[in-house]
Formats: structure tokens, C-alpha cells, sequence
């Protein structure tokens, strides 16, 4: 069926139940970035495959609202399905709320799935519709619509070890009740899965390229409780649980046991399901703050540091060995950009611990570079030929780490245009990396230092400047952030984030550079605690399509020393024609 004819039948559906209008949001109950096949809702119904993003379908009129990360791809997605594009973001894009009630008369009936629905979405727009004298009902009309569901993933789910994981299952629970018993609470619902999986030292499948499983946990200050498919834990992980006093119970007998709570206090983070606070929501206190763990998890221990820093020698190497390689083939044999990632995989699946991808490789050339998110498919992806730039952004999981890696360079002649705003976005990495900074500094603080160089020029990006990165976890993790919207989450030492501004040319080409960092202590002194970033991140940038007279002395220097690093760091592990080739990349300016 295409987009038009699923949105038909929804709309058939939505008239049966006396629905005006259902909202389908890009989630699933766990609430996370990247879904599990059976919950990739809107994806099905819109053909829109980006990681964000929601659509509102009403009786004769339907929109999705994305941010400027998709403002190229979805147009492409959407063309003929009779969705409207609204731009997140952009002056003039309404709020999906205000337009809601501007299409509807004063007693509509507006639909969501109260699973797939964070509880701070519900409360936004039960607020807002309750005021207009709209009404909002938990209605899965999906369920009813796509017969053809994917059938929920039985794969393994296995231990992460200590000599990983660097923290006990016994401990972290432990630091989670002492948190806990600050807020007051006795009980505590872990609804995201990537939660789950660090605070129970397990890892996954069941959603591509995050090493994560489907399940709850209920916590109280006696007890622990796993919500899983039980079946799919080895044996391994079963001692784990049992070593660690977690008890295990079905996944569907989650909500259930929730139903039978009374007179507790609950921690909630509100960016849980909606269903969840309907089930504890009588004869209980809930308190709504942020999962503890999740600020516990994304401050990396030192085992999990050494892991970052031994993964990034072995994703380097097969970095450096699959440059050469494309360098080298190109306009040589029939390559397109499907088949260019896989050859990516092929060299980072030859190193040890590798699990997989880490998100779906982006390989855009020329044009399809400044497509943000952009994913090549198996047919009609573009050939790829000794001529103008390729973007490439990827990642490994591997059992010590993950890693997030985008490298933007020429394969044959490129203009002046291009090297310049390859260089620019450069100088906004290189800023950024050298940035020292107090205790108590937000992500927002710092974000200007990446854009300043391209705000200079009168240009700018639309995503993000740094994100969050798991510890053989997902790829986008949080609490923390480095974009132009306001985050209240300080940033800490041991934070591992990503650095990647960039510029995008519709029509022309697209620039990304992209490291990781480590935020380390630098100094303490009468003032504060200052704060300062190491590079994790070892692969040498092209020094063909920088322009050097437009670098300061600072920034020369910065680059030299990083090649200084990767030259030493990755050059025992490379040999023959592709050692004498990197050893060219990683000369001085």
C-alpha cells in the first residue's frame, strides 16, 4: 500500500470511532530515538524514515512536523502521500496543537496511543485541548490499521561484564534507592531501554544498532523487579539477575503489577509513557523527575573510558583502511553509495569486539551530502564517481564502546566554495575542542563556539552541535547536549559527547566533521573547577580541501598535533601501501 492508501484506511477507522483527529508520535513505549521494527508506526503509515518526527492526520487534512535535520529528505518521503510538511523550527510553522484546534470545531475528539505517548506530550495537549474545549483519548487505532505488524524480536539478551561495564548491577541499583530516598520516593518505573540495560549490566537486539532489549524495571527499596521476555536471556545473564537479587517476570505482566501498587511514591521521569501514569495514577504520589541513572550513566567510569579509548584504535584502523580503499577504487570500478557502506562495515566487522553499526551509515555524494540524515537504499542509490565530495558518518558498536565518526572529503575536483566551507566548519570543531569552561556550564553555553566561524559568513546548520554517546549503547544518549536550544543538564567530567558542526548546500553538497570528545578536569582554582576536552576520535582529516590561509596559528597547530596523535596511535596497526598513504595524510600543514 502506498502512504495515501494507509492514510485512507485511517481515516475509515477514525470515522468508525467518532475520531476527528489521530496524532501518530515517532515512538514506542520505552520512549527511545530508534524503534523496534513492530513500533515504527508513523514510518509505516507516512514512508517518512527519519528519527523525528510526528504526524497528524485529521479527516481530510494531514501534516508531519520534523526538525531542520529532515527539511531536505522529507519532501522526498512524502511526495505523493498527501502530508503536508510543517518545519519545525521555522518562523511561521505552527504549533501542532494551534493547528489542531484551528481545523477542528469547539467538541472534537482527538486520538493517541497512550503507549506510544510520552506523559509530558499528554499533559501538553490535554492541557491546551481541555482549554479550547477539545477532548484527547487513549485510542491505538493503529492497532486495528496495520495488520501486517512485525512481529516482536526473540533475540538474545546477554550480560555486559564487569571488565565492560566497570560498575556492579549490586552498586548501581544501590546509588539509584540513594537517589531515590532523596526524592522521597519507594518506588521508581525505568521505562527506557537504554536505562534498563545499563542499570541491570545487560545488553540486546531488539532495536538496529542499539544494543538494547525490550523491558521495564520496577524498583522499590527492597526489591527489583525485570520485565522481560524471559525466554531471551542466556544463561549468563540469568545468574547475573539472580546474583544481583532482580527478579524476573513477563513483559506483559508489567502493567499488571503496576495496577496493584497502592499508597507508594513513585519516580516517574515524564518523558515515560502515558500508560504507565494511568495505571499507578489511583491511591498513589507521583513524583516526576529525571531517571537517576540516567546522569549516572552518561558520566563514564574509568573502565568504560579505557573502553572508548581502546575502541577508537581498532574503528580508526578500519577508518583509515577503508578511505584508502574508496580513494583508491573509485572511478575504477562501478561503486554507488549503498554498496560504499557496505564496504564500511566489511572493514570494521574485521576488528575485534565488533558488534555492528552503530546507527545506519550515512554516505551522501555531492548533492546528497546536504541531506542531513540522509540514507542510502539498495536500488537508485547514486553512483559514485572520481569527481566532487563524498560525506560519510558512521559508527561501530563494539563490546568496550561506541563510536561516531564523520569524515567529509573530495573525490575528484571540488570548487573554492567548497573548500572554504569545509574549512570553516573545521575551524568551528577545532573551537570547540579547545573550549575550557567552569563547572556548571550548559551544553547552549558552548554551542557558539562551534557556530561562530560560519555565523561569520552568514551561514549556519540545522542540527545539533554534540550529543551524548553510550558505553556499547545507543549512539544519541542524553541527558546532556551541545545544540542552541537551552538544556539544563551541566556538563560533567566524563561525559563522552560528539563534535560535529557542518554546512549544507541544497542542490550542491553537504560538510560535516565530526570527533568525539571526553570531558576531562583541567584545572581547580579560587574560582572553580574548569573543565576542558580530549579527543577520542582517531582518524586524520583531508588536507586537500582545507585552505590554510584561513586558519590561525592556534588552529594549524591543532590540527598538526591531532595528526601527531593519530600517526602515533594508529600507525603500528597499519602496514604496506595503506601505511605509506596514511603517513601522507597525517604530514604537517
Amino acid at each position: 500500500m502506498t502512504a495515501k492508501e494507509k492514510v485512507a484506511l485511517l481515516r475509515t477507522e477514525m470515522k468508525k470511532n467518532d475520531i476527528d483527529v489521530f496524532i501518530v508520535f515517532s515512538a514506542d513505549p520505552h520512549m527511545g530515538e530508534y524503534l523496534p521494527a513492530e513500533w515504527q508506526e508513523r514510518t509505516w503509515l507516512t514512508g517518512f524514515t527519519g528519527s523525528a518526527g510526528f504526524v497528524v492526520v485529521t479527516s481530510d487534512k494531514a501534516g508531519l512536523w520534523t526538525d531542520g535535520r529532515y527539511f531536505t529528505q522529507a519532501p522526498k518521503e512524502l511526495k505523493g502521500s498527501g502530508i503536508d510538511l510543517f518545519k519545525d523550527g521555522i518562523a511561521g510553522t505552527p504549533n501542532y496543537i494551534d493547528w489542531i484546534i484551528s481545523e477542528t470545531p469547539e467538541g472534537a475528539t482527538i486520538a493517541v496511543n497512550g503507549l506510544a505517548t510520552s506523559h509530558a506530550n499528554w499533559v501538553d495537549l490535554n492541557t491546551k485541548l481541555t482549554k479550547h474545549k477539545r477532548h484527547l483519548k487513549d485510542l491505538p487505532l493503529l492497532n486495528t490499521v496495520w495488520t501486517r505488524r512485525p512481529v516482536p524480536s526473540k533475540n538474545r539478551v546477554f550480560e555486559h561484564p564487569m571488565a565492560y561495564a566497570g560498575q556492579s548491577v549490586t552498586d548501581k541499583i544501590a546509588a539509584i534507592r540513594e537517589k531515590m530516598k532523596a526524592e522521597g520516593a519507594t518506588a521508581h518505573v525505568i521505562s527506557s531501554l537504554d536505562d534498563v540495560a545499563w542499570t541491570l549490566n545487560l545488553r540486546g537486539s531488539d532495536v538496529e544498532c542499539n544494543p538494547v532489549f525490550m523491558a521495564y524495571v520496577l524498583l522499590t527499596l527492597e526489591t527489583c523487579y525485570l520485565f522481560v521476555d524471559v525466554d531471551k536471556l542466556d544463561d549468563d545473564a540469568i545468574q547475573l539477575m539472580k546474583k544481583s537479587n532482580v527478579t524476573l517476570k513477563p513483559y506483559d505482566a508489567f502493567f499488571d503489577h503496576l495496577s496493584n501498587l497502592k499508597n507508594t511514591s513513585i519516580l516517574i521521569a515524564p518523558n515515560s509513557n502515558q500508560s504507565i501514569f494511568e495505571a499507578v495514577k489511583t491511591d498513589n504520589t507521583i513524583i516526576e523527575k529525571p531517571v537517576p541513572g540516567n546522569l549516572m550513566k552518561a558520566i563514564k567510569n574509568e573502565t568504560e573510558q579505557k573502553g572508548f579509548e581502546t575502541v577508537m584504535v581498532r574503528d580508526g584502523v578500519a577508518m583509515v583502511k577503508f578511505l584508502h580503499w574508496l580513494i583508491h577504487t573509485v572511478g575504477k570500478e562501478d561503486l554507488d553509495e549503498y554498496s560504499i557502506g557496505k564496504k564500511l562495515y566489511g572493514f570494521r566487522a574485521e576488528q575485534k569486539n565488533f558488534i555492528g553499526n552503530s546507527f545506519g551509515s550515512i554516505v551522501g555524494y555531492k548533492d546528497n551530502g546536504a541531506i542531513m540524515h540522509y540514507s542510502a537504499k539498495s536500488e537508485g542509490s547514486a553512483k559514485v564517481t572520481n569527481d566532487g565530495s563524498i560525506l560519510i558518518d558512521s559508527g561501530g558498536q563494539y563490546l568496550e564502546g561506541t563510536t561516531d565518526i564523520t569524515r567529509t572529503f573530495a573525490l575528484g575536483t571540488v570548487s573554492d566554495e567548497f573548500k572554504k566551507d569545509a574549512t570553516t566548519a573545521l575551524q568551528g570543531l577545532i573551537q570547540l575542542t579547545l573550549a575550557r569552561f567552569p563547572k556548571g556550564t550548559k551544553g547552549v553555553h558552548l554551542d557558539a563556539l562551534a557556530r561562530m566561524p560560519l555565523w561569520k559568513e552568514g551561514k549556519d546548520f540545522n542540527h545539533g552541535t554534540g550529543h551524548g554517546v553510550g558505553s556499547f549503547l545507543n549512539v544519541h544518549e542524553g541527558p546532556q547536549s551541545i545544540r542552541k536550544e537551552l538544556n539544563p543538564v551541566e556538563l560533567e567530567a566524563g561525559m563522552v559527547m560528539s563534535n560535529e558542526p557542518g554546512y549544507y548546500l541544497e542542490g550542491k553538497y553537504g560538510i560535516r566533521h565530526e570527533n568525539l570528545i571526553l570531558i576531562k578536569t583541567w584545572m581547580t582554582t579560587e574560582w572553580n573547577t574548569f573543565y576542558e576536552f580530549e579527543t577520542l576520535t582517531l582518524c586524520p582529516f583531508f588536507k586537500s580541501i582545507i585552505v590554510k590561509d584561513m586558519l590561525s596559528q592556534e588552529e594549524i597547530d591543532w590540527i598538526n598535533n591531532y595528526h601527531r596523535m593519530v600517526s602515533e596511535k594508529l600507525g603500528p596497526h597499519l602496514n604496506g601501501e595503506v601505511k605509506t598513504w596514511f603517513e601522507s595524510l597525517v604530514t604537517p600543514l
